[in-house]
């Protein structure tokens, strides 16, 4: 089964871009981190909120806070996709690493996707 590409793209044919099931939920945990709760129109509860912690020190506190809003939100959209293994921040100067591990249930496969917030230049 196909999935549309995210971000929304044409491929080489001039077709709407088509992606496999493991990289669409890669896309949707990355669409979950980078939308603020209410920012989605009839979905207030959409997103992880993570970006409201780019202007906050980076500091393991801040790491431990982006973890715990990063589980609550893949659990309440995902849940039922993915079962959640371990979600890692670790934030150094003004750059945030999330690594998120976790297991399809479909078809029982193991991934892991990593995102960087606030990367300098």
């Amino acid at each position: 089964m196909t999935h549309l590409d995210f971000p929304f793209h044409f491929d080489g044919r001039e077709r709407t871009a088509e992606t496999g099931r493991a990289d669409f939920i890669r896309d949707l945990i990355e669409q979950i981190l980078f939308t603020n709760p209410g920012e989605r129109v009839n979905r207030p509860d959409f997103g992880a909120g993570i970006l409201q912690l780019v202007f906050a020190p980076a500091s393991t506190e801040a790491a431990a806070t982006a973890e715990f809003m990063i589980r609550g939100a893949l659990q309440q959209n995902l849940g039922h996709l993915i079962a959640i293994e371990t979600v890692e921040t670790v934030a150094q100067d003004a750059t945030m690493r999330i690594t998120i591990a976790y297991q399809i249930l479909r078809t029982g496969t193991s991934e892991e996707a990593e995102f960087m917030i606030g990367v300098g230049p």
